[in-house]
């Protein structure tokens, strides 16, 4: 069986892992910021902050899903 490990990425199915979680942190992270920030501006209590969590978890979601759900018409068995 061939290796299927990616030549830039020599981590391999771990480096995908650790690339989409951090993307979904980081969704969460910097739109909670901005969230937060918009909170401390406005004197509001945590709203903006919980719905800048969700806007950035459903952006994080769908650039996964962009980058590695899409099926780009290829068979699976390829």
């Amino acid at each position: 069986m061939a290796d299927r490990r990616d030549p830039v990425n020599g981590m391999g199915e771990m480096g995908t892992g650790l690339t989409i979680a951090a993307t979904l942190l980081s969704g969460l992270l910097v739109w909670g910021g901005v969230g937060y920030l918009v909170d401390r501006w406005l004197g509001t209590p945590k709203v903006f902050t919980a719905l800048g969590m969700v806007v950035g978890a459903a952006a994080a979601i769908y650039l996964v899903w962009l980058k590695y759900g899409r099926d780009d018409g290829r068979d699976a068995r390829s």
